[in-house]
């Protein structure tokens, strides 16, 4: 009986460069914790690959959004816009400053906050303090656009998955008033767990240090604000400098997997499946390639066909107003949101697929149009 192929993972982190040997340097120096040259080092990769003078590492995505929000001054009583079709964590950081969150749908065409429609949101709710741009699947979304409605309001890029992807010539993260990025394992690098904030601002990032580090004075057990413990560890930082040395490696194998499944797709006469919104503003960097499916249906029948074939796949986001978490969340829809829920699936993205893996995916999806 012949073996069974292997299953094909759908993002899997990419560990063959210096991660062990820096690992290492971490235990052999006993430099395991939020002190350590690797963050630094990180930190000052992450800032380059932003087009910004400063990064400030922090313990994850979620809180880089939070942190980045209270630098704004948002807190209770304000309200934040946010594109109603997002990851919940988005939402969550809005809510842990005690603001309120507004979700404002986003475009057919990009995926992206519809500035229209936010320009409708800062004239009904005046009370708005922060507009979070959601890059989403490594795609920018049209910043020019939305910094041109926001006026005064700041504009805080939610750039997780979108580390080297750019918006007419700018760097993702270093358009906006902040910049929020996430290490997580199926991003664009991993550091096992993290995250940073990214600014062109030397003060705020200077307060960012400060509040995130329990805002100690010194050596000294004096603290002149109440703050947080939310650094990033040497150890996660060691692993994420290493993924930056190799990070335009991994970028030109995200791109000849997108190119491999858009060549596909592209045969579709009956657009049973599309590719995600590739904006011509920008290069995206094909973090997590999604397909739309043309119903629900044909989502829940695309990931049985891969997954009878040993290939995983995974239904992305659902609008978040119409989830529990946020019932009785102010909105403003066009009903794209909700029309994209349930209809966009990620297929297998990870760099470390050899080419007979990239094979068989786009064999079964070929298989499947066919169908």
């Amino acid at each position: 009986m012949t073996a069974p192929l292997p299953r094909i993972a759908l993002s899997e982190p990419d560990l063959r460069g210096n991660e062990a040997k820096y690992l290492q340097a971490c235990v052999t120096d006993n430099w395991v914790s939020s002190a350590g040259h690797f963050i630094q080092d990180f930190e000052r990769m992450i800032a380059a690959k932003s087009g910004t003078e400063h990064a400030v590492a922090v313990c994850n995505g979620t809180v880089a959004i939070k942190m980045a929000l209270l630098a704004c001054g948002v807190g209770p009583g304000d309200a934040v816009i946010l594109p109603d079709w997002t990851f919940i964590a988005s939402a969550n950081a809005v809510s842990d400053t005690g603001a309120k969150p507004i979700f404002v749908d986003v475009t057919q065409d990009t995926w992206s906050l519809d500035p229209a429609l936010v320009a409708q949101a800062l004239a009904k709710y005046p009370n708005v303090k922060a507009i979070v741009a959601v890059h989403p699947l490594g795609y920018t979304c049209d910043m020019d656009a939305l910094l041109d409605v926001a006026g005064d309001v700041p504009v805080v890029e939610d750039a997780a998955g979108a580390l080297g992807a750019t918006y007419g010539g700018r760097l993702a993260g270093g358009i906006g008033r902040f910049g929020c990025l996430s290490f997580n394992g199926n991003k664009m690098i991993t550091a096992g767990a993290g995250g940073a904030v990214v600014t062109h601002d030397a003060e705020a990032a200077k307060w960012l240090r400060h509040v995130t580090a329990q805002a100690r004075i010194g050596t000294d057990y004096r603290h002149d604000s109440p703050a947080f413990n939310y650094r990033m560890s040497n150890l996660n930082a060691a692993v994420g400098k290493a993924q930056m040395e190799r990070f335009d490696e991994i970028q030109a194998i995200k791109h000849k997997i997108g190119d491999a499944y858009r060549a596909v797709l592209s045969t579709d006469s009956r657009v049973r499946l599309k590719a995600m919104p590739n904006p011509q503003w920008g290069e995206g960097n094909d973090w997590l390639f999604s397909v739309l499916c043309e119903t629900e249906e044909v989502a829940e029948s695309l990931i049985a066909h891969l997954d009878y074939r040993g290939i995983d796949s995974r239904k992305f986001w659902r609008a978040l107003s119409s989830q529990p978490a946020y019932k009785g969340a102010e909105f403003i829809s066009a009903g794209v949101a909700e029309s994209l829920s349930g209809r966009v699936v990620s297929l297998p993205c990870s760099t470390g697929l050899s080419d007979d893996d990239l094979s068989r995916v786009t064999d079964a999806v070929e298989a499947f149009l066919a169908a």
